[in-house]
């Protein structure tokens, strides 16, 4: 099954806490539409960087990409 990683970015002395907050609600909307398959959490590219991203099922991402416009995302195997 191929997936897709999709990212929401923050910058900033409060970009970690922002993604953190960011993440909670990406799982609260993956529940609340009975998305299934999806993983996520944060990462850091480096100082002043935090991402909030999800694994999603390719045959997902689409919906997911109109309704939230994540900045970016890149293919899984």
């Amino acid at each position: 099954m191929s997936r897709v990683r999709l990212f929401w970015d923050f910058f900033g002395p409060t970009a970690s806490k922002t993604a953190e907050h960011f993440r909670r609600h990406l799982e609260e909307f993956l529940l609340k539409n009975s998305v299934a398959g999806c993983e996520t959490g944060t990462c850091s590219s480096g100082p002043g960087h935090e991402a909030a991203f999800c694994v999603a099922p390719l045959e997902t991402s689409p919906g997911l990409e109109r309704a939230l416009r994540p900045r970016r995302s890149e293919p899984l195997p």
